[in-house]
């Protein structure tokens, strides 16, 4: 049987090794890292979880890479900031600039805390999932979900992204805006037809419009999938400005219209809480930039 090569297949020691630093899915059976963007990673990664200082070679060995490639990776890592060497030219750990992204990431996330609590808080009190998004272009994102403890669900994550005209969240950004700008804006957006209950009609969306605005919610009567209905409530800044949508969502056997109506009250509550978080980060901002 012919000798397996050593960049072909991990020594046992390398794999050992690797079992001890890596979780088993950046482990492949091939040896490799799944691309240079994700080895550059795993290698941060390696040198942040041994919290020792460590040779080229070490590495090397760690993040199964051949030497030649590590070299020319560290050196690369290193001018980035990314990585840093201690005593006798052995890498130290993560470098300065990859240390303020650590930062960065624990700051998001002790910011993003309190918005998931009140979400979770408020899918307890009605029984359903809560969603919080915000308007990007012709489109609303996802920023943040709770999903309610049901086996139906609706599989959005954060990030994903749903049309304006045939959801609540959308709706209601559409009713800030003046006439002017909501027509220019349907205008360019193609108004597909999802459900037999989607408004596709400019003037029939105006109207809605006007009466969101009047009544200071939106609803989505299975507008955008069949046998969903959601509502939502404005999430508005320090000064009054649409900065978010928070939305509950439902199968419409489950929760009609008029039993999603009931939950409004709550949903304003939660509301007001999320916009304190939202004048908050604000204000850090203004207050960053007045150091700067």
């Amino acid at each position: 049987m012919a000798k397996t090569s050593r960049s072909s297949q991990p020594d046992m020691t390398t794999r050992r090794v690797q079992n001890v630093i890596l979780p088993p899915s950046e482990v492949r059976g091939d040896g490799g890292l799944g691309g240079s963007t994700l080895r550059a990673f795993v290698v941060l990664e390696t040198a942040a979880r041994t919290r020792r200082d460590l040779s080229v070679s070490e590495l090397s060995a760690l993040a199964d890479v051949p030497k030649p490639t590590m070299h020319r990776l560290v050196r690369q890592l290193e001018n980035d900031g990314l990585l840093q060497r201690g005593v006798r030219g052995r890498l130290r750990g993560p470098g300065p600039r990859l240390v303020d992204f650590a930062l960065d990431v624990l700051r998001y996330w002790a910011e993003t805390a309190p918005r998931q609590a009140i979400l979770q808080e408020l899918s307890r009190s009605v029984g359903e999932t809560c969603n919080l998004g915000v308007m990007d272009g012709n489109a609303v994102v996802y920023i943040e979900r709770v999903e309610a403890k049901w086996p139906f669900g609706l599989k959005f994550e954060p990030g994903s992204r749903v049309p304006l005209h045939c959801t609540s969240m959308g709706k209601l950004f559409l009713s800030e805006m003046p006439s002017a700008k909501r027509r220019e804006l349907l205008g360019v957006s193609t108004l597909h037809r999802y459900t037999e209950n989607t408004i596709c009609d400019s003037a029939a969306l105006d109207r809605e419009a006007a009466e969101i605005k009047k009544r200071g919610y939106s609803v989505d009567d299975q507008e955008f999938l069949a046998g969903v209905v959601c509502l939502a409530v404005p999430v508005r800044d320090a000064d009054g400005v649409l900065c978010a949508a928070l939305a509950i969502s439902a199968p419409a056997a489950r929760l009609s219209i008029g039993k999603a109506l009931q939950q409004v009250p709550l949903m304003m509550q939660a509301a007001d809480k999320l916009s304190q978080q939202f004048s908050r980060r604000d204000q850090r901002g203004l207050d960053k930039g007045a150091r700067d």
